[in-house]
């Protein structure tokens, strides 16, 4: 074997990377292509690592060991090297011991075979993500230097100086070494599943698994196996012993996020774990025992889910032991500009670029807009600043809210190619070369630029523009037609 291949080299954000014997995965390719996903192929840890500082696969799939490759080095990697994709662990012959033993040293999930599209598309994102917030809180000095990279002490430290934040952390880290069940509300993008996270962080299970599992992605019959597992021959399809969430995450904490959108009859058996501490498998005759610390969330008004008869009011009471509700950004006043100054900051390091300051119109606005998307909008909006800003400062305008209001930096450039348009162009139609020409040039400029920010990732470049990703395609068209290479 020579180490890595590219499987299918085609023009798309979904990349997955597969460390293992080629006749273990192979087999799901075709279908991965005709969902528009580039498959590559690893046997060695160092064809990984080189493929994915290359080509930054949106999730990592590795067999635990073969042929020499041990997947703890790969982990041991992915906690040194910011923004290393996630890493799930596939494995013929899984144990709950050795999915507990990966989980801890930092993979995302562990899948006993085989490999199903079903199941990957689940966790696949839509397109390339941006670097997952990590709410620490730093002291940034002054000085005009590159941003610091996030420290991985504070890592799970909440930022906001909010007084309504402040109640809530408080709460939080008092309970934080119970095993009570603590339920996280607040609207969609306030920071719920961080908020658990500092839970699990601040407790004493902080060595143990943190597993999370989102309720609303998956239909009723999946979400069980899911959450409990399954005995092989329970189900057409199941042709091995699956280990549930639960039980990869006994001795830890698990997430249950959007826990609202859970149907009734799994509640019921949900219900019976947080009182007896024990589930029967999916086809299963055994009882298993389990230590877990449940928490879970939800970005709807409980309370008027159980008076609609969609939420068992008994299992509310089990888990509305501690609550935390989480304040909306466009409440939390300073706390907007912190965030804001974090944000950049990590976007900076991320794209090797020197400190960004705000204007004042800019530090307006931001206290002023509502923040329908709360932090996670706020996060993907400073990251669009951070592209457009150049050599900053960042400006109102780099926020791209309105149609339009952004122009590109190097202005004189362009109004040289006016000159030269205009000196070119018969007298009655220099209005016309003056007017529209320079739009066209300036339109062409921004779309190279975006796809040059981020890494020719045509999906993310036309989130940066406003615009459709079939647009962006349309216009590249055209500049091939033009003799442009894009």
């Amino acid at each position: 074997m020579s180490g890595i291949w590219i499987i299918e080299v085609i023009m798309s954000a979904k990349i997955i990377l597969f460390i293992a014997e080629p006749q273990a995965v192979t087999g799901i390719f075709p279908t991965l292509k005709e969902a528009g996903v580039q498959a590559g192929l690893a046997d060695n840890l160092n064809g990984a690592l080189g493929f994915i500082k290359k080509s930054k696969p949106l999730l990592v799939f590795s067999r635990p060991s073969f042929q020499g490759f041990d997947a703890k080095k790969l982990l041991e990697q992915a906690a040194q090297t910011p923004d290393f994709p996630p890493v799930i662990i596939f494995s013929h012959n899984g144990s709950a011991e050795e999915a507990q033993d990966y989980l801890q040293h930092g993979a995302r999930d562990y899948w006993l075979e085989p490999l199903i599209w079903d199941k990957i598309k689940l966790v696949l994102p839509t397109s390339e993500p941006a670097p997952a917030p990590e709410p620490e809180v730093e002291h940034r000095p002054a000085a005009p230097t590159a941003a610091p990279a996030p420290s991985q002490h504070s890592r799970f430290q909440i930022i906001g100086r909010h007084p309504a934040v402040l109640r809530v952390l408080a709460l939080a880290r008092q309970v934080a070494r119970s095993k009570a069940t603590v339920l996280i509300s607040g609207e969609s993008g306030t920071g719920k599943e961080m908020f658990a996270r500092y839970l699990h962080h601040n407790s004493d299970r902080v060595e143990a698994p943190f597993v999370a599992i989102n309720c609303a992605a998956l239909p009723e019959h999946l979400l069980e196996s899911e959450l409990f597992g399954h005995e092989k021959g329970a189900f057409t399809g199941a042709i091995n012993r699956k280990l549930g969430k639960f039980e990869l995450a006994d001795g830890g904490t698990i997430l249950l996020d959007e826990i609202t959108e859970m149907d009734l009859g799994l509640q019921a058996k949900l219900l019976r774990v947080l009182q007896e501490s024990e589930f029967d498998r999916v086809g299963g005759v055994e009882t298993v025992k389990i230590n877990v610390r449940v928490i879970a969330t939800t970005n709807r008004t409980i309370e008027e889910t159980v008076k609609e008869g969609k939420f068992r009011q008994d299992l509310y009471y089990r888990l509305n032991v501690i609550p935390l509700k989480l304040p909306a950004l466009k409440n939390r006043g300073e706390d907007t500009i912190e965030l804001a100054e974090h944000f950049v900051n990590k976007y900076c390091a991320a794209y090797g670029l020197g400190r960004l300051a705000f204007t004042e119109e800019a530090k307006t606005w931001l206290l002023e807009y509502d923040w329908p998307g709360n932090v996670r909008e706020l996060q993907n909006l400073m990251e669009r600043a951070v592209l457009l800003a150049g050599d900053g400062p960042i400006q109102k305008s780099h926020f791209l809210m309105t149609e339009g209001e952004w122009m590109p930096d190097d202005l004189n450039a362009i109004e040289e190619a006016q000159q030269g348009i205009a000196a070119a162009a018969p007298p009655e139609d220099m209005d016309q070369a003056l007017s529209v020409m320079p739009l066209q040039e300036m339109e062409k400029k921004l779309i190279l630029k975006s796809l040059d920010e981020t890494a020719g990732n045509r999906t993310r470049a036309a989130d940066l523009l406003g615009i459709s990703v079939r647009t962006l395609r349309n216009k590249l068209n055209e500049y091939k037609k033009q003799g442009i290479d894009v």
